[in-house]
């Protein structure tokens, strides 16, 4: 999985001096061409889709991407840069939920990938697959990584690239031994990419050679780009598909308009089949714009209802992330190289020249997942996938991990995010406007069980930190953690702080043929149309014990083949 230095410098420089000649078109020269298959969305999953389908040369494949091209974007290279571009960064759809219940009525940002490779080239590139029983549920740099990972359940041949840190932290000594002295729930896990969640383990991170790796950077690389069957046009936001007949008793959805960047509406027909792959919050706004939805709430929106599918929009679920900060002894963390420019600039012409340093890490080291004891889970049903699966992660950061960053001090943070939550959402019509932002409310610790899962996971960090390894090190919590004593000022804490590790899914939900919920069936095809797909986040129906990443390329994988067994060549 880990490419030379002079692979990804000959890449970079093919694809300066070739990307006119490449796949990327303006949107006026689509109109000329005939596509077999549109995919609405150039992310996680629509990247996987294009790339396999144009395998074959006879197909021709258009990729539409509401945002611009990520080439040459410094901050989508750097790993160690993601905090500048997720919430509010130059990338950002910067939507905002609905006011949150279970954050105490807050309002808070709601970041999405608008660039192509979506949140692939905004998130903070964790690789993690999740429980195997998740799946279960779904079918019913140089340095010694020797003892980081396990090499037999990864292959080193894929498009998209892993690997361990590539730069090693000051904690990570005081990491291990702190798992050591602990034992117990924060016993060290080789891999949790094996299946086997539970523990502490190295981070594993979509990086190659030191820089991102996006499902653009990888599977629109310059060498799939350069086949003459595969387009992409950036600056294209769809606003909804349109009918364009009946066949086999159901209406068909053949065609999408979308908005170039010089504002012009396009539609264009697929031949063979539409492709939505915008995302848990595009694609289902697309379908609502579209007609298909809640026949009551389209036609209180003002759309015109064509489909009744009422759970378009339903069951969006997310993961709550929260925040527990400590001061340290130290000024060997990464908040002094957030707040010194001369340190950064060296850190940043190191990575220039050589793609080392500092900068080729995220902003955590390690993960821990852990589940809930008996007696606090009590007779309440267990919503993980399974009795080896978790309800929470930890996240260790040697510093301050996500915006805010600080402007002075040097901290240790845990992060805190509940995997499987019982709270469920929702994206709505704001107006009829298909342009317009959806109306997103993510429910974010909405429930009981989800407060309570919080709670235990700030518990765990507080023990975690109050090791003897850290003894001389970790000095104080801060922000206002060093108040949440108790059940009551943690559930108060959590609702202060808690926002979005934003990982939307199960707006566009797969059950199973003939089930009178859900949106797609199990070959990811919209229910009650024609020549309509679904490929993204929105159509897991039950959230991952994982960062959704992985996940999402592993239905995009399986969605391709599933898409070409259905027209043999």
């Amino acid at each position: 999985m880990l490419s030379s230095r002079f692979a990804l410098l000959l890449s970079s420089i093919v694809a300066a001096i070739g990307i006119a000649e490449a796949g990327f078109i303006d949107a006026a020269a689509t109109k000329s061409v005939a596509y077999d298959f549109i995919i609405v969305g150039g992310g996680n999953a629509g990247n996987v889709v294009a790339n396999r389908l144009s395998e074959n040369p006879q197909t021709k494949v258009l990729v539409l991407e509401a945002g611009p091209s990520d080439e040459g974007e410094l901050e989508i290279e750097v790993p160690f840069l993601c905090p500048r571009l997720s919430p509010g960064g130059p990338f950002d759809w910067n939507y905002t939920t609905t006011a949150q219940t279970g954050l105490g009525g807050r309002s808070i940002p709601y970041p999405r990938g608008h660039v192509l490779g979506g949140s692939s080239s905004t998130n903070y590139l964790l690789y993690t697959r999740g429980s195997s029983e998740d799946y279960d549920r779904y079918a019913s740099d140089g340095h010694n990584i020797t003892g980081q990972f396990d090499p037999t359940v990864h292959g080193f041949n894929g498009i998209t690239s892993v690997t361990l840190s590539g730069f090693p932290s000051p904690t990570d000594g005081r990491v291990m031994n702190a798992s050591a002295e602990l034992g117990g729930d924060f016993k060290f896990n080789l891999d949790y990419n094996s299946g086997s969640e539970l523990g502490l383990s190295w981070i594993q991170l979509t990086i190659g050679g030191g820089m991102r790796s996006s499902s653009s950077s990888a599977y629109l690389a310059p060498s799939f780009l350069a086949r003459p069957n595969l387009h992409v046009v950036v600056g294209a936001e769809v606003s909804r598909v349109i009918k364009t007949g009946v066949k086999d008793g159901l209406p068909t959805f053949n065609s999408v308009e979308f908005r170039s960047d010089n504002g012009t509406l396009i539609q264009l027909t697929a031949s063979k089949e539409v492709i939505l792959s915008a995302g848990s919050v595009g694609t289902p706004h697309i379908l609502l714009n579209s007609g298909i939805g809640n026949t009551q709430a389209l036609t209180a929106a003002g759309v015109t209802p064509l489909v009744d599918l009422p759970d378009v929009g339903e069951n969006l679920s997310d993961h709550p992330f929260g925040v527990a900060a400590f001061t340290v002894s130290s000024n060997n963390t990464i908040d002094t190289l957030n707040d010194n420019a001369v340190l950064m600039n060296q850190a940043m012409q190191q990575w220039e020249t050589e793609k080392t340093g500092p900068l080729v890490n995220s902003v955590a080291t390690h993960l821990m997942f852990m589940r809930l004891n008996g007696s606090v889970l009590g007779s309440n049903p267990d919503p993980a996938p399974g009795p080896n699966s978790p309800h929470y992660e930890l996240l260790v950061a040697d510093g301050i991990p996500v915006p805010p960053l600080p402007t002075k001090g040097n901290f240790i943070a845990g992060g805190a995010v509940v995997l499987n939550p019982t709270s469920r959402g929702s994206i709505k019509l704001k107006s009829s406007n298909p342009f317009d932002a959806p109306i997103i409310d993510p429910a974010l610790l909405k429930t009981d069980f989800d407060r309570v899962v919080m709670r235990e996971a700030i518990k765990s960090i507080k023990k975690f930190y109050a090791a003897s390894a850290w003894a001389g090190y970790v000095t104080a919590p801060t922000g206002g953690l060093e108040d949440a004593v108790d059940d009551a000022s943690i559930d108060e804490y959590n609702k202060n702080t808690t926002q979005t590790i934003f990982h939307p899914v199960g707006t566009a939900s797969m059950s199973a043929k003939g089930a009178n919920g859900g949106v797609v069936d199990p070959d990811l095809r919209v229910k009650k149309v024609g020549g309509l797909r679904v490929v993204d986040a929105s159509v897991i129906p039950f959230i991952p014990s994982a960062h959704p990443q992985a996940v999402v390329y592993v239905f995009g994988e399986r969605a391709s083949d599933l898409i070409k067994a259905a027209y043999p060549q």
